[in-house]
């Protein structure tokens, strides 16, 4: 572990997912629940979307990553985690910022699952019909 001073961290949110990302100088590992990112993600699409923001500023190989993240899906966890690295990499180095707000990474995604209301089977889905 590097010293307090050199350590970035960033929250990220999605759907029901939240990470906790702290960006701390390395070679570019990707750590997440004390998991390499090849054995926590099994789809190549996810862990595309948790590099992202690093691709993105080219700081792909300036740092390593490590992520603590509960809640949701897989899909949810790959989006909060790219929400929490963008977040660590503004507070790193605030020059960042156009080039993640241009991508939309720093943007939360507002998408939630709707509640189920009464008188209904789920959030819209009515019982079914019939006339006689």
């Amino acid at each position: 572990m590097a010293k307090a001073s050199n350590k970035c961290y960033g929250t990220g949110r999605r759907k029901k997912s939240i990470a906790r990302v702290y960006l701390v100088p390395g070679k570019g590992n990707i750590t997440i629940n004390k998991r390499s990112i090849d054995e926590y993600f099994g789809l190549e699409t996810l862990k595309v979307i948790v590099r992202q923001p690093l691709a993105a500023t080219e700081t792909a190989d300036k740092y390593d990553v490590i992520v603590n993240v509960h809640g949701g899906g897989y899909t949810g966890q790959a989006g909060a985690i790219r929400h929490g690295i963008a977040r660590a990499l503004l507070q790193a180095d605030a020059d960042f910022r156009p080039v993640l707000k241009k991508a939309g990474y720093l943007t939360r995604d507002p998408r939630m699952k709707e509640r189920k209301k009464y008188g209904l089977k789920a959030a819209r889905r009515a019982p079914q019909f019939s006339k006689r």
